[in-house]
């Protein structure tokens, strides 16, 4: 792993550095790696989407906070 902290000096990418790291390892290790990674991405993905609903609801409060709409705030 001593290389994995000389990634710049050797100008080499972080991808490259998990590449070789995972082509060491057996099949199922690889695989978790793989299943963590796809997690990373979705993870990532929901933060996104958390944060533009996040950014509708505040938005869209004055619309739907309003007197005239309070019969459907127990629907």
């Amino acid at each position: 792993m001593d290389r994995a902290y000389r990634y710049q000096e050797n100008i080499i990418s972080i991808a490259e550095l998990v590449y070789e790291q995972v082509k060491a390892l057996p099949e199922s290790l690889a695989r978790e790696v793989l299943d963590f990674v796809a997690f990373l991405r979705t993870r990532g993905e929901r933060d996104e989407w958390r944060d533009l609903m996040n950014a509708q609801a505040t938005s869209l409060a004055p619309v739907w906070d309003n007197a005239q709409d309070n019969i459907w705030d127990n629907v």
